[in-house]
């Protein structure tokens, strides 16, 4: 039986504090990759309430990525697209999802995110990486960048950290190890930078960064 949306917004009492969700379920997000970084990060923004959320990847779910995403056997073959809209309206069926199952480039990430408030950078590469974020921050004058760099491997989740870079760009991450560097990519690792990415998308929906220094 599917709770209404009334006893959903009941969750949110107490524990969290209901006029924090009101704010939370008018916004909205965009995230840019939804593999192992993305799809933690919209998973964490639907639990806690975010009302609004963009998707946007080209890619299908593969065996390989279930050791780290937020997919499971199901799902293999789908794009992640709809994959993770299938998953995130299983956590709240009222949340509003808008997709775009296309390659994020620099000739259309203007054109997808112009309108977005917060856009959670969560690629792979270092180039993609680059490419987003110099292409956000020239083009898109009144969009925040949330960026993740560094979480590969099983070294100590205590070097991941937030950083504000300007009043546009946060980067979280260890900013050295590469998904290039052979050490591979692990759940634990990528999800603590999953999870500083969607606390820092919070933290700015709340206008909680005021007195952060870059």
């Amino acid at each position: 039986m599917i709770p209404t949306k009334k006893e959903m917004e009941q969750c949110w009492d107490g524990r969290f504090p209901f006029k924090l969700f009101e704010i939370l379920q008018s916004s909205m997000v965009s995230i840019a990759g939804l593999g192992g970084l993305g799809s933690h990060i919209a998973v964490m923004l639907a639990r806690s309430g975010v009302g609004k959320l963009h998707l946007v990847d080209f890619d299908c779910v593969e065996m390989s990525n279930l050791n780290r995403q937020e997919y499971d056997v199901r799902h293999i073959g789908q794009y992640k697209t709809q994959a993770l809209c299938q998953r995130l309206l299983e956590i709240n069926p009222y949340i509003e999802i808008v997709t775009d199952t296309l390659r994020i480039t620099a000739e259309n990430a203007s054109t997808l995110f112009s309108k977005s408030p917060i856009v959670c950078e969560a690629f792979d590469m270092p180039d993609q990486k680059a490419m987003l974020i110099n292409t956000v921050l020239e083009q898109c004058p009144n969009t925040v960048i949330v960026s993740g760099n560094g979480m590969a491997g099983y070294g100590s989740a205590n070097t991941i950290q937030t950083r504000k870079f300007n009043k546009r760009l946060y980067i979280c991450g260890d900013e050295k190890t590469d998904v290039q560097s052979g050490i591979g990519l692990m759940a634990p690792r990528v999800s603590v930078c999953a999870g500083h990415q969607a606390n820092q998308v919070i933290r700015i929906l709340l206008n909680e960064t005021e007195n952060e220094l870059c």
